[in-house]
């Protein structure tokens, strides 16, 4: 059977870092010789690969808009010549790239699988090895045509996964759905589907940096530091309210969401919660930012949210459509 061929990207990041004397630095080239000099990647089981590393890397901190461009564009122009991709990634920001990726890549019938470690690739107790290794295998021979991102033996839909954790193994979750496969001593396809092999074309849409705020409500915020926040210039205002999505009851800041959004800012509310759904017909607090035109995010991450008004703005949509579609499940970002 011929082996499949894997395209990896080293964007930058812990897995490939070098140590120094002033900690762990990226060094060029440093992934790419430590891959190839492994005896466990160059296996018969496992597909084949090129590794195309970034200059300059980037640190996923620094990663922005533009960076989400260069990588999707970079999956374009090698779309046709591979089986499947690796996007290796720091961990701070992986799972906006992650959710970035799975709105941009049109007609995507190929995986694409985010992930890094914790650890660089050459320390003796990296999980850098067991990462990658996985991610390759699975992109292979459990090829789920979708943007994914595996860590610590769970492959997560890539706008469903959040950083949970700054300093474990398990440094990722996706808290309102199940994960595509899990890795164990067998490999269990959950709530993944296989994609036929299809050769088609890969489109992707150009995402340009937007004006977009990120609220987050505690008891005894401030109208005027609100006001502050809400700018001409400012696209949407992402609410992270209490509980199903609640706010307090302040006339003062009622209508300033409601002259916003009738002004055309687009106003979407999430939880603070790390696990449920925003409904804000349950109580009477929530109802009332329905009445000033806030809209559900429903149980969307914060990283799918961000990404997803980041999608919609940069293609010059009516406002109401932006609305309309930020409640649509476009990618399996959120249960409706």
């Amino acid at each position: 059977m011929k082996r499949k061929k894997i395209y990896i990207a080293y964007t930058g990041g812990t897995i490939g870092m070098k140590k120094s004397s002033k900690g762990y630095i990226p060094a060029e080239g440093f992934l790419t010789q430590t891959v190839k000099a492994s005896a466990e990647f160059n296996r018969e089981e496992m597909p084949l690969f090129d590794i195309h590393e970034y200059c300059p890397l980037i640190d996923s901190s620094d990663m922005s808009p533009i960076h989400w461009q260069q990588i999707a564009d970079d999956i374009k122009a090698k779309y046709a010549d591979y089986d499947g991709f690796v996007v290796l990634h720091g961990t701070d920001t992986m799972a906006y790239t992650a959710s970035a990726l799975s709105f941009m890549l049109e007609n995507l019938t190929k995986p694409v699988i985010v992930t890094g470690s914790q650890i660089p690739l050459s320390q003796l107790r990296s999980d850098g090895q067991v990462n990658l290794l996985n991610a390759m295998y699975l992109a292979a021979n459990y090829p789920i045509g979708e943007v994914s991102l595996y860590f610590n033996n769970q492959l997560y839909r890539g706008n469903r996964a959040t950083k949970m954790h700054a300093d474990g193994f398990a440094a990722f979750g996706s808290p309102n759905m199940s994960p595509l496969a899990k890795v164990g001593i067998n490999i269990e396809l959950v709530a993944g589907q296989l994609s036929p092999s299809l050769n088609n074309k890969l489109d992707v849409t150009k995402i340009t940096p937007q004006q977009i705020a990120v609220l987050h409500l505690y008891p005894g915020i401030s109208v005027d530091l609100i006001k502050s926040m809400m700018t001409d210039s400012l696209k949407a205002l992402v609410l992270l309210s209490f509980g199903v999505g609640n706010a307090p009851q302040n006339p003062e800041m009622l209508e300033l969401f409601s002259s916003a959004t009738q002004a055309g800012l687009v106003i979407i509310n999430l939880t603070q919660c790390i696990q449920g759904s925003v409904n804000m017909g349950g109580y009477a607090t929530g109802n009332a930012l329905l009445n000033a035109g806030v809209i559900s995010g429903y149980d969307m991450t914060l990283e799918a949210c961000l990404t997803k008004l980041h999608y919609l703005l940069s293609q010059n949509l009516e406002v109401e459509t932006v609305r309309h579609l930020m409640q649509d499940n476009l990618k399996g970002e959120l249960t409706r």
